[in-house]
């Protein structure tokens, strides 16, 4: 087995991501580099996500380089994988999933309930933002860009008082003991494979392919593949106001999800449940339940 190149961005976590598939490799006796690839989400980190106005701007040039050939494969954070995948590209393996939920950090060590009137709360996810609003309204949600360190010290150097991030996140990168609240995903849902890996490969690299193949988790698979044909069935990429968990329990499959007005003001949330041989028709069908109950409507107000 040749030595593989695994294509990542450079921040800690994502660095933290390929390590960790890397190491993984090396346990099967595979050796592995890290090439970093900086990618147009890196490169602009004044404004929102939204307003750079793509889908995978987290991920493209790192797929350009696996179309290159220049990587052998890509370790990506799942929700930033857009539905629609290049053609010649596949997600090969899904580990196990990590915590999905979101996780608030404050300055005082306030939960979400109990944050001042007007406290200072940043994200640059639609979805955060909208489901912050719509639990605490008086609040003062602010745009906010930036890996993991840059966030956190904006809450500790007082420019914020709070911020919401990726729970997992903060797990992989020891940084759980910062943790004010773990948000339940009855206040906030989760963005669709929020927790979850993607490691992304070419079709006709069988090599490739089939070293990761025991890397693959069934039921880790078998939840984001729901998760993602909502946010198909709804068009939408990213950077929209839709949360979603799906998870297997007692052999069923059970999937929530919710599309929010960004002020927070009204939401359409629905839950179903079913059998996990079909996740994708499971997530269709829940994203025409939400398309009938109005999601589209706040989906168009929301600039999707």
């Amino acid at each position: 087995m040749r030595a593989l190149r695994i294509g990542t961005r450079g921040s800690a976590l994502a660095l933290w991501q390929a390590e960790f598939v890397r190491d993984w490799l090396a346990r099967a006796g595979v050796t592995a580099e890290i090439v970093k690839i900086r990618t147009a989400g890196d490169q602009f980190q004044q404004g929102s996500v939204a307003a750079i106005g793509a889908k995978g701007v987290f991920i493209k040039e790192i797929e350009d380089a696996l179309l290159a050939r220049t990587v052998d494969l890509a370790v990506h954070s799942l929700k930033d994988v857009p539905t629609e995948m290049p053609d010649g590209l596949v997600l090969a393996a899904i580990p196990e999933r990590n915590d999905p939920r979101d996780c608030l950090v404050s300055r005082s060590g306030e939960g979400l309930k109990t944050l001042p009137r007007g406290a200072r709360v940043g994200t640059s996810s639609l979805r955060r933002q909208a489901q912050v609003r719509r639990a605490r309204p008086d609040v003062d949600v602010r745009e906010l860009r930036g890996n993991v360190d840059t966030r956190l010290r904006r809450v500790e150097e007082g420019t914020l008082d709070a911020t919401v991030l990726a729970y997992a996140g903060l797990r992989r990168l020891n940084l759980d003991g910062r943790v004010t609240e773990v948000l339940s995903p009855e206040v906030m849902l989760p963005a669709v494979g929020q927790g979850a890996l993607a490691i992304e490969t070419r079709e006709d690299d069988r090599e490739t392919r089939d070293c990761l193949v025991a890397f693959d988790h069934a039921a880790t698979r078998i939840a984001v593949t729901a998760e993602r044909a909502i946010l198909a069935r709804l068009e939408g990429g990213c950077q929209v106001p839709l949360g979603a968990w799906a998870r297997v329990e007692n052999g069923r499959l059970l999937l929530d999800a919710c599309v929010c007005a960004v002020d927070g003001s009204e939401v359409v949330r629905d839950t179903t449940t079913g059998s996990t041989e079909a996740p994708g028709e499971l997530g269709r069908s829940l994203g025409e339940q939400l398309l009938a109950a109005g999601a589209d409507r706040l989906l168009r107000l929301a600039g999707r």
